[in-house]
């Protein structure tokens, strides 16, 4: 069944108003389109957990910090709802950038401290447009829970520490990353790679893996992020913005594996900046 696309906020807390008289709870997974099958186990797991779901579509323009990344982002309504029809999703959530940000739209939240680096030191006012339109989604939507993918693991710390910040009454779930079979994890921007640059990027989980896996057998963090980084150029990768291994819990740099880890990549392949991260085990 087609799920109701609601347009303004109105509309949208009216439906989920019915949906609780009716005594369902609520799920939402906030996307920005260009829907994959990360997106569809996102839906999966809200309905998993017995939620009606909600799917918001908003490619959100105070989280770009480049202009033209906002106007090459993909779009493509009408496939996205297509995707969503057999997974019974309740509501599509699309909002015209004037329902969202009205005239006179003057605030923002910011988060401090975890997004001083990684993706926040490389976009600035990234994550002021993120917590900013989350925070509004939470509020609009008023779920039960939400669901986000680890793919973008410092987005879902953000996005924890506001919600507990703010007293906002979501739950969070962290969804593990989606990959192809090569293992690059799912992302919208994957279909702007060339035919050789989407053979290459499978490249970036595998380095990343073996970095992991040569940290936890004892060999110098710093080592083996200058050689990963080394390799990545060499096939291809044509500029690195990070490459770091971070606490999983307050995204602090570690430059020993003396805790729970994770390592975390930004690189650019075909003027597409790619992002991905793993966990490092340990023994």
């Amino acid at each position: 069944m087609s799920p109701v696309i609601v347009r303004t906020i109105d509309e949208l807390r009216l439906r989920v108003r019915e949906l609780r008289a009716a005594g369902h709870t609520i799920g939402l997974v906030p996307t920005m389109g260009a829907l994959h099958e990360g997106h569809l186990s996102l839906v999966q797991a809200a309905k998993d957990d017995g939620h009606k779901v909600i799917v918001s579509i908003f490619v959100n323009p105070t989280q770009f910090n480049d202009k033209k990344d906002l106007e090459k982002y993909p779009r493509n309504e009408a496939a996205d709802v297509a995707l969503l029809e057999p997974l019974d999703v309740a509501i599509v959530w699309a909002p015209h950038v004037e329902e969202m940000y009205a005239d006179g739209f003057a605030t923002t939240v910011s988060v401090s401290g975890i997004t001083d680096g990684l993706c926040g030191a490389t976009r600035p006012g990234h994550f002021d447009g993120v917590a900013t339109v989350v925070s509004k989604l939470l509020l609009q939507a008023l779920p039960d829970a939400a669901y986000f993918g680890q793919k973008d693991y410092q987005q879902l710390a953000v996005i924890n520490r506001l919600v507990a910040d703010l007293n906002i009454p979501a739950k969070i779930v962290g969804c593990p990353i989606l990959r192809e079979v090569d293992g690059l994890a799912m992302s919208s921007r994957n279909v702007r790679l060339s035919e050789k640059g989407r053979k290459t990027a499978a490249l970036l989980f595998q380095t990343l893996s073996q970095a992991a896996e040569d940290i936890d057998s004892g060999k110098s963090v710093e080592t083996v992020m200058s050689r990963s980084s080394e390799a990545l150029l060499a096939a291809g990768f044509e500029a690195i913005d990070y490459l770091e291994m971070r606490s999983a819990d307050d995204l602090s740099p570690m430059t020993e594996f003396d805790r729970p880890a994770r390592l975390f990549v930004a690189a650019f392949l075909d003027g597409v900046r790619l992002i991905d991260n793993v966990v490092v085990k340990g023994r």
